[in-house]
């Protein structure tokens, strides 16, 4: 039986499968890759997945159909088809038992930092489905400590590459692939426990899945499958209709980054709304060629990135499906920063900075049809706070160490009828990556995080206010540490939406011995000797709509709270507060508001 999904099918009474069973086996499947989840989760070694959870699982059909994701990260899954459909065209002896490998943006990867991992799931003798599992690594073996390579201008400069590998057969392990991988690694222990932690959840996976099959019957599932993505298509073309039809553009900035872009990355985005048909297309044609560095984004982050500033203004309801996807349509060229890059630019920063960019104007573009559509910016990853930490441990005897850190990071934008996320981290994520705990990171890592938190007054005010910023220190103990970051957001901080304000800008600075305060570049690999600090402050959210339509008690509230000083409330919202008589709160005078509103 054939489970490929046609959009052009027709749908009425073709549904095969009950309304009880389509609730009972889309449960199965969630709870399957959930349950891989946790296997990569628990068995993993680096902090950027086991605490961070920068990783994510999936369910594709055989066909490269996008069945079920569960609290996986948005970049690493909408256009996860990218990656495993060369599989089936490089390989014509795919065997039950075999896992492979692929992490190259030029055989549809993201970039070289996700290792994508891909298992076939038979029954009876044939494929149908692949189970995978996405990690981001700690290191890929590039020449610099970091995987996260903005200078490095072509694929010869980045890491280890595997462009659709076999890593495993007859379930056995391929010990000279993984030979390969060690070797190229500077925490080998650690990428071999992170990539057997993956191996481990597509063979939970697979498991899970026959059992599936046995109790309910290959012919129930299939259908189930057709039934689900024909049930998506239906969600997503209802939430179109809604929309205004017409074409919207939008323009947000990248910042410059020296002897790549000396002015910075314009990224322009184009929707196309047809509510009549329940299409959308994403035109991002008319977008630079490709910079001589890691910015460029890969076909696979281009495509995913566009789907997902449409998902995000559309009804939460929608499930994120194969059918879903096919409503949503991508124009693209080849030879573009965004775009298919052409061989052999480099993208190893393809999931972060530009590809953030994409996406907040995926996500704002929608606010050129007036409220309620649309988000405004939020702030990008990379700053310090996320930096890949590297160096000697002088307390294990001079033991190499590198990882990623998430000791702070943006805010996002707000939206209508809501303020923006706090713990968002960028677009790319939208909140799953967690912030590490302190205590995890010290007792892992010869540092010492001195502090965290938020930056008061960085949110973007508005009727809705975008997220305040995080900012913090941490330094090394007894030892030289390099930090290797890429902070977009000084230049271009995020801006606010509908007459709403800009978010505060990112800033990297060392601290001296002294005292004495250094500002840094906005895209280093620094070195921090020890004694030195590195402070930090990421990017605050955009706001949404005139900050004089905010009700008071919501900015009574955001000064409770300590993000923002009674003078800012007054100036910017015209909003007068009192003593509440409680130590440190406030409450709105509402005559004091009145009237200066009034004025």
């Amino acid at each position: 039986m054939d489970t490929r999904y046609e959009p052009d099918a027709p749908e009425a009474g073709s549904r095969q499968t009950d309304a009880f069973m389509m609730s009972v086996l889309k449960s199965r499947f969630e709870a399957i890759v959930r349950e891989m989840t946790l296997v990569v989760m628990r068995a993993s070694r680096s902090a950027v997945i086991k605490n961070a959870r920068d990783f994510s699982c999936a369910i594709l059909t055989y066909e490269h159909e996008l069945v079920t994701v569960e609290d996986a990260l948005p970049i690493h899954v909408m256009s996860m088809d990218m990656a495993t459909r060369p599989l089936t065209e490089l390989f014509s002896d795919i065997s039950q038992g075999d896992i492979f490998v692929n992490n190259c943006p030029y055989t549809g990867g993201t970039h070289h930092a996700d290792l994508i991992m891909a298992m076939p799931v038979f029954s009876g003798g044939r494929p149908l489905f692949w189970v995978v599992a996405l990690s981001h690594h700690a290191d890929t073996g590039a020449p610099a400590p970091s995987t996260y390579l903005p200078f490095a201008k072509n694929i010869f400069e980045e890491g280890m590459h595997f462009p659709c590998v076999r890593i495993a057969e007859n379930y056995r392990e391929k010990d000279d692939i993984l030979r390969i991988g060690a070797m190229r690694n500077r925490v080998p222990d650690l990428w071999m426990g992170d990539v057997r932690a993956q191996i481990g959840a597509c063979r939970t996976g697979e498991r899970r899945i026959a059992e599936l099959i046995d109790r309910y019957g290959e012919a129930e599932v299939l259908d189930f499958v057709r039934d689900w993505f024909a049930y998506g298509a239906r969600c997503a073309k209802a939430a179109i209709a809604k929309l205004p039809a017409g074409s919207y553009s939008y323009e947000t900035h990248h910042d410059p980054v020296p002897g790549v872009a000396e002015a910075g990355i314009p990224v322009r985005v184009t929707v196309t709304v047809d509510p009549e048909e329940g299409e959308i297309l994403v035109d991002v044609t008319d977008n630079i060629d490709n910079v001589p560095g890691g910015l460029n984004l890969s076909e696979n982050t281009t495509t995913g990135s566009c789907r997902i500033g449409v998902f995000n203004n559309l009804d939460e309801s929608v499930p994120h499906n194969e059918g879903a996807k096919s409503r949503v349509r991508v124009k693209m060229r080849e030879g573009s920063v965004i775009g298919k890059p052409r061989y052999p630019v480099g993208t190893s920063v393809a999931t972060t900075n530009v590809n953030d960019r994409l996406m907040i104007a995926g996500n704002a573009v929608f606010s050129e049809m007036g409220a309620p559509y649309g988000h405004a910016e939020s702030g990008s990853h990379l700053p310090a706070g996320v930096g890949v930490i590297s160096g000697a441990d002088p307390f294990k005897d001079g033991r190499g160490y590198i990882n990623q850190v998430f000791v702070g990071y943006g805010g996002g934008g707000a939206n209508h009828g809501h303020d923006g996320w706090l713990t968002y981290c960028g677009p790319a994520n939208a909140g799953l990556i967690q912030l590490d705990s302190v205590e995890v990171d010290e007792s892992m890592y010869p540092i010492l995080i001195e502090s965290r938190g938020v930056l008061p007054g960085t949110q973007g005010f508005g009727e809705y206010e975008g997220a305040p910023a995080m900012g913090g220190v941490f330094y090394p103990l007894d030892h030289d540490m390099t930090v290797a970051y890429a902070a977009d957001g000084k230049a271009f901080p995020p801006r606010g939406v509908l007459g709403g304000g800009d978010g505060g800008g990112s800033d990297t600075v060392r601290i001296e011995p002294g005292g004495a305060r250094v500002t840094l570049p906005e895209f280093a690999e620094e070195v921090i000797p020890g004694g030195h600090k590195i402070e930090f402050a990421a990017c605050g959210g955009g706001g949404y709509g005139d900050p004089l339509k905010r009700a008071p008690a919501r900015v009574a509230a955001t000064v409770n709270r300590g993000w923002l000083s009674p003078e800012a409330a007054r100036e910017v919202y015209r909003v007068a507060l009192e003593d509440a008589g409680e130590p440190g709160l406030w409450k709105v005078d509402e005559a004091a508001t009145a009237a200066l509103r009034a004025g």
